[in-house]
């Protein structure tokens, strides 16, 4: 068992951005100074559910430098940078096309417009965008925000199921 998650955090740790690497992007230097500092880095509970929320909400709402502004949020708002990186990627370039599907039928419901068929207008992109643009829009803005107050609650919630089982542990050992 400690194999396993040793070799998945060794993964993770390979493949997110570090401190050093975010703090010199260019995009970032506005933030360069805070960037660093250590809570940012830390696994609290508040500031990961922060970073799960800040995270899930920017890949959502934009689709590319996701983890830059993602990161660039989580100085002003004392958010977990790992955590936030880490959930901008539900949305990457193999999962993007069924996001973008998933958010038009939903906004498409919402505004109570008919579901299109399967093809595309033959007119072009100016024409896919005035029939598919607004509820696309709409949806991909309600998974940002739904998405972001579903992981903070759902990280607070895990965080403290995870502290009463500890405890209920030590407590019978002793």
């Amino acid at each position: 068992m400690m194999a396993k998650r040793s070799h998945w955090k060794e993964k993770l740790d390979r493949n997110l951005p570090n401190r050093e690497v975010l703090s010199a992007h260019p995009w970032l230097q506005p933030v360069a100074g805070r960037l660093l500092h250590p809570q940012l880095w830390r696994l609290q509970h508040e500031a990961v559910a922060r970073g799960v929320a800040v995270g899930t909400f920017w890949a959502f709402v934009i689709p590319f430098a996701q983890i830059v502004v993602a990161t660039a949020h989580c100085t002003w708002w004392r958010a977990n940078i790992p955590a936030a990186a880490a959930m901008t990627m539900v949305t990457n370039p193999f999962t993007i096309g069924f996001w973008l599907w998933l958010a038009y039928q939903a906004g498409a419901l919402v505004l109570g417009a008919p579901v299109a068929p399967g093809t595309l207008p033959a007119d072009g992109p100016p024409s896919w965008l005035a029939e598919f643009g607004w509820p696309t829009v709409l949806g991909m803005g309600m998974f940002a925000t739904g998405g972001a107050a579903l992981g903070y609650v759902g990280v607070k919630l895990v965080w403290r199921l995870r502290v009463l089982l500890k405890r209920r542990t030590r407590r019978s050992n002793l």
